[in-house]
């Protein structure tokens, strides 16, 4: 291992490297998923909702309810209801 002014210059490489791999890997997946939405829609589904929906479901089970409550509140409060 070759060090430059302290620095491990073989382990940095590797850091590096394994980093662009990975960053590649999110570009991938991230155009699979920008396909699977398209297909959605293709298929009538609305986007938008599907991505609430997704953002929901990482949500655990009283975030989440916490969540649509203060919404509830906040539309009644506006007369949106």
């Amino acid at each position: 291992m070759s060090d430059t002014g302290g620095i491990a210059a073989d382990r940095l490489r590797s850091f590096v490297e394994r980093i662009e791999r990975l960053e590649e890997e999110k570009t991938a997946l991230a155009a699979d998923v920008k396909e699977v939405y398209s297909e959605a829609k293709g298929s009538g589904f609305d986007t938008k909702i599907i991505r609430q929906i997704i953002r929901l479901r990482k949500m655990d089970q009283s975030d989440r309810r916490e969540a649509e409550e203060l919404l509830d509140l906040y539309k009644a409060a506006l007369d949106m209801e």
